[in-house]
């Protein structure tokens, strides 16, 4: 499999300037409020972030992905944005902002900040102002107002569900203290779509994108890309009649909300001016779309880049991750944009966590993965004894290893450099915040679990977190996962990470792979073009490894023989 070529190899003196560094980028994705506390209000800060900003050069990654650091309510986790241009109090300044960022770029770590244009929240001055002006005025045009059914008005618009549960409508006072119109939001309530059709609102973002590229930012991730435009015209269909027609109506472009084919407008405009500098900005798409279509966002003249899940969504198969991996490079090939590979982020378990869950073994072609196996095991209330703790992290390991070896861009998210597990049933109910865990009644206990402060020490009030508490309960057995504790130890997965990334970089080349035969089904190997080799043994027997020099192995290889759960890099 052959995807598009880049120059090789790269260096730290070209990579500033390469208007290709994010095509093989190993890039950390930083949620802010649990990352490191700066001033013991057990909030991650961005000081905080800049204190660590040594702790991120030696783990060798090439860009900071930073999650919504925003004004907001927290609603959302931060995905509430009060103001655009501004950064939340609790998390410091436009000053703070401006010393993260120059620290990070002295280091040679690139910024990318999250853009939320699907909506704001409720607090944004234009939804004050929408919510005291009338019906048909300029300031509700901004957002999607529409009237009820029912006699009065008392019926929403539509039967449609948001993601968060509940109706995706909500029915507003007006200002003379009337029921009055409804307005969409897609998450929740506290979340007001925009209504991207009006010329004010995508002018305001293009402001925004300037406001943060004009400050050093070097690319945007875009939250629920496939979400902006909208068709709510006339009569809208009932859910049943969504449900009934939805893949032909989704590969059209039709869905009324998600992915329509208009969205690629908006894009094309973001793409001029991103070009306007130099090197130009980057942008991934955060698009959970039909895999047909999602090259439309990576494409050249759009957002360039765009999130696949696909292996995310794997479970920890040799046949599942050949035909995934293979799948998505000949996506980006023809493209034209790079592939991207993730485990773990802010919305899902960690994956330490869901390779160590049973999978359904009755399921054909492993139609219950690992990623319902996570969705599962939330349903079922988090139980750490559920988990087989010592497989699950085998496992991850071992996949972080090939995904390394993978030509594209290495998302990770933080704290899986430790190894960490989810945080399940330890958190109580009473210092949960997610809200999918209120407004789906406690049925599901959210994404809490993998939002709670990181471990940077083996004791003390929050682990090293801050010198003060934390804003999410800790587990006692983060002691154990610090990094303190992993910082000498070679056989650490933090040590495994250093080693694997610091490789990554000196290895990397064209954007090309060669599958090889290993004649077991339970084993991957493919060489890459200047003549490294990873192998992963999917199994349980050992698999003798090729000829070739150890440069690094996610479990010891004895007598040249690869463990079961565990990859390794050979150099021809």
């Amino acid at each position: 499999m052959t995807t598009t070529a880049i120059t090789a190899p790269r260096t730290a003196a070209t990579f500033q300037d390469d208007p290709n560094w994010w095509r093989q980028a190993s890039v950390y994705q930083i949620y802010p409020r649990s990352f490191s506390d700066s001033n013991g209000d057990g909030i991650g800060d961005l000081n905080g972030i800049t204190a660590k900003v040594p702790y991120l050069t030696e783990l060798g990654v090439d860009a900071v992905w930073l999650s919504p650091f925003y004004p907001s309510a927290l609603a959302d986790g931060g995905y509430d944005v009060d103001d655009y241009r501004n950064v939340d109090p609790k998390l410091g300044t436009l000053e703070d902002f401006d010393a993260m960022a120059g620290a990070l770029h002295a280091a040679g770590i690139k910024l990318i900040v999250d853009i939320v244009p699907n909506h704001s929240s409720d607090r944004h001055e234009w939804f004050r102002e929408a919510l005291a002006a009338p019906k048909g005025s300029a300031a509700r045009s901004r957002y999607i107002f529409r009237d009820g059914l029912g006699e009065n008005g008392e019926l929403p618009p539509s039967d449609w569900d948001s993601v968060f549960g509940g109706p995706v409508w909500e029915r507003i006072t007006e200002p003379d203290g009337t029921p009055g119109q409804w307005y969409m939001h897609i998450f929740a309530k506290e979340q007001p779509d925009f209504n991207w059709d009006n010329p004010e609102v995508r002018a305001d973002f293009l402001e925004t994108l300037r406001f943060w590229s004009d400050r050093g930012v070097d690319g945007f991730r875009i939250d629920v890309a496939h979400a902006l435009t909208k068709n709510l015209e006339g009569t809208l269909p009932s859910k049943a009649d969504l449900d009934a027609r939805g893949e032909a109506l989704y590969l059209a472009g039709e869905h009324p909300y998600w992915d329509r084919n208009e969205v690629h407008g908006i894009y094309a405009e973001w793409r001029t001016l991103f070009n306007e500098y130099n090197p130009p900005r980057t942008a991934v798409a955060e698009a959970w779309v039909h895999a047909d279509r999602r090259a439309r966002y990576a494409s050249p003249d759009g957002l360039g880049q765009a999130f696949n899940f696909d292996l995310l969504q794997a479970d920890f198969d040799a046949g599942q991750f050949r035909r995934t991996v293979t799948k998505n490079l000949a996506e980006a090939e023809a493209s034209g944009a790079s592939s991207t590979w993730v485990f773990s982020n802010h919305d899902v378990v960690r994956h330490a966590t869901r390779y160590g869950l049973p999978v359904s073994e009755s399921s054909a072609e492993g139609e219950i993965m690992a990623g319902q196996a996570g969705k599962r095991w939330l349903l079922e209330g988090g139980r750490q004894e559920d988990v087989d703790i010592e497989l699950g992290l085998r496992r991850a390991r071992a996949a972080s290893l090939l995904m390394f070896a993978l030509p594209g861009s290495a998302y990770l998210y933080q704290g899986e450099e430790l190894g960490l597990q989810e945080v399940g049933s330890e958190i109580p109910d009473a210092e949960r915040q997610d809200p999918s865990f209120f407004r789906n009644k406690g049925v599901e206990i959210g994404r809490d679990g993998c939002r709670v402060p990181l471990p940077w020490s083996a004791g003390g009030s929050s682990f090293g977190f801050g010198p003060g508490g934390s804003h999410l309960p800790q587990p006692e057995w983060f002691a154990g996962t610090s990094v303190e504790a992993q910082e000498n130890r070679e056989d650490s997965t933090l040590s495994l990470y250093r080693r694997a990334l610091s490789l990554r970089w000196e290895l990397q080349s064209a954007e090309t792979l060669e599958w090889l035969e290993t004649g077991r089904d339970d084993v991957l190997a493919f060489r890459r073009p200047n003549g490294w080799t990873s192998v992963t043994n999917f199994g349980t027997a050992p698999f003798a490894l090729p000829a070739g020099r150890l440069l690094v192995a996610s479990s010891p290889a004895e007598n040249g023989e690869l463990p079961g759960a565990a990859t390794a890099w050979l150099q021809a």
